[in-house]
């Protein structure tokens, strides 16, 4: 959990103002959920695929605290404009090379879509799911009640074999 901790904190005083989060086993996520979570690839293909639309990212905030850049953001089918993941990066510039950063902080494309549009030799690592109650910051962006649960995970890319981004993404069905 200090490792949550530490990737909200640059945006938020503590994982409270996201939710209340309990670690949970694949077979623990409802059955949209597994599909949605459970796998090493990019969210942003699986959202896609999941939905039947692309998707677009909506950047909510930024810190730039070099090398790492970080931001939260929502990711919102194209389709109607309903935000269907909330998203959390942390990333290394520095491994990046210019062309690459330059898409990542323009903000227009989903981060998946940049490493895949420019070939970029990566792995996809889950490394825990999560059942969240989601807090005011969540709902708010998600469009939740208050007695709703959902599910989230965090991961991390390996960028031609260095930790370069830290994830936590939370997704609708």
């Amino acid at each position: 959990m200090s490792h949550l901790n530490q990737l909200v904190r640059p945006f938020y005083p503590s994982l409270d103002a996201l939710g209340q989060f309990e670690a949970v086993e694949a077979n623990a996520l409802p059955a949209t959920y597994q599909g949605l979570l459970a796998h090493d690839d990019h969210m942003t293909v699986t959202v896609e695929a999941f939905h039947d639309s692309l998707v677009d990212v909506q950047v909510l905030q930024q810190h730039d605290d070099p090398p790492y850049y970080a931001r939260t953001s929502l990711l919102t089918r194209r389709t109607d404009g309903d935000s269907v993941k909330f998203g959390l990066m942390r990333i290394r510039l520095d491994i990046l090379s210019n062309a690459v950063r330059n898409d990542v902080l323009a903000g227009k494309m989903p981060l998946g879509r940049v490493l895949i549009r420019h070939h970029v030799l990566r792995h996809v690592q889950l490394c825990q799911l999560w059942r969240v109650d989601p807090g005011e910051e969540l709902r708010k962006h998600l469009d939740l009640s208050a007695d709703t649960s959902i599910y989230g995970r965090t991961a991390k890319i390996l960028v031609e074999g260095q930790p370069t981004v830290e994830l936590l993404e939370i997704a609708l069905p």
